[in-house]
């Protein structure tokens, strides 16, 4: 991580906790930018899918890329694909190939990032579109996939999300995404603090606290049929938590030191969440009809 300082983005970012706006997600990864502080890899948002425990750095690259193609293994094969909530558009190249799409379609609400993203979605021959996940400007029966790849729990509602994923899609379509889930909720008064402060940074309400089973019967509800959910989080936030907490411990002093405070406090938050089993990672797949 090299050293880092701080833009008006993040000062902006800093300042908005309280009040995000119309759009928070693209308020958080317009400040964010393209050199995301807790990045796996340059340019990759995703936690990653690990073999291993986190503790060797070199496994990162490969992490972030395995988690996409294991979720884009669930699609079509030579279809037209949607992908919501691109990143940075790494991802993209490794969905075309691994679905080996006809076409591709990458939905993203922040400007900033798609415009950042355009070299990778030249790669992937994708077009990239500026939009809401719940108010998608394709129309019915236009794809044979969806994919999301840990993006869902920033949507305004995932019950719209998956009710406009079920429109674009043709009958027989697939649904295959990513998603944090809650497993259950606080109950001390440090748990409390830790899921507050952790939801206001990212800038989610409460409708983003979600089980796995009320996420699943979201999808169920919109329509979706054969929806299953694989719970993935021992192989993706435990590793993610300790890559992360390895690099800053290494970089210390790089950054300006409040900067490196406020991540650090960041990362223990996160970790106190997982470590006391309120937090998860699943895989979800569901079928269109």
């Amino acid at each position: 991580m090299g050293s880092v300082v701080w833009t008006r983005e993040n000062l902006r970012h800093a300042l908005s906790v309280l009040r995000y706006g119309r759009n928070p997600a693209a308020t958080v990864y317009d400040s964010l930018g393209t050199d995301f502080f807790a990045a796996l890899a340059p340019g990759w948002l995703n936690l990653g899918l690990w073999e291993g425990d986190g503790a060797d750095s070199d496994e990162a690259p490969v992490a972030v890329r395995r988690l996409v193609e294991t979720i884009a293994r669930e699609l079509p094969i030579g279809g037209d694909v949607l992908d919501v909530g691109n990143g940075l558009g790494e991802q993209d190249p490794v969905i075309a190939a691994t679905a080996e799409t006809r076409s591709l379609v990458a939905v993203n609400i922040t400007l900033s990032q798609l415009l950042a993203g355009k070299p990778r979605l030249a790669d992937a021959g994708a077009h990239g579109v500026n939009a809401d996940a719940t108010r998608l400007p394709m129309r019915d029966a236009s794809f044979d996939g969806v994919i999301s790849v840990e993006a869902a729990f920033h949507f305004p509602s995932r019950a719209v999300f998956f009710t406009e994923a079920l429109r674009v899609l043709r009958p027989g379509g697939v649904l295959t995404m990513s998603d944090v889930a809650t497993a259950r909720m606080p109950l001390t008064p440090g748990e409390a603090v830790a899921a507050f402060t952790q939801m206001r940074a990212w800038g989610l309400g409460t409708h983003a606290a979600a089980t796995a089973d009320e996420i699943v019967a979201a999808a169920l509800d919109a329509g979706f049929i054969d929806v299953r959910a694989e719970p993935v989080g021992e192989r993706v936030i435990g590793p993610a938590l300790r890559f992360v907490r390895d690099r800053l411990d290494r970089d210390s002093g790089r950054a300006p030191m409040f900067y490196g405070l406020a991540v650090r406090i960041m990362v223990r938050q996160i970790e106190l969440l997982w470590e006391r089993g309120m937090l998860d990672y699943i895989l979800l797949h569901g079928t269109k009809p």
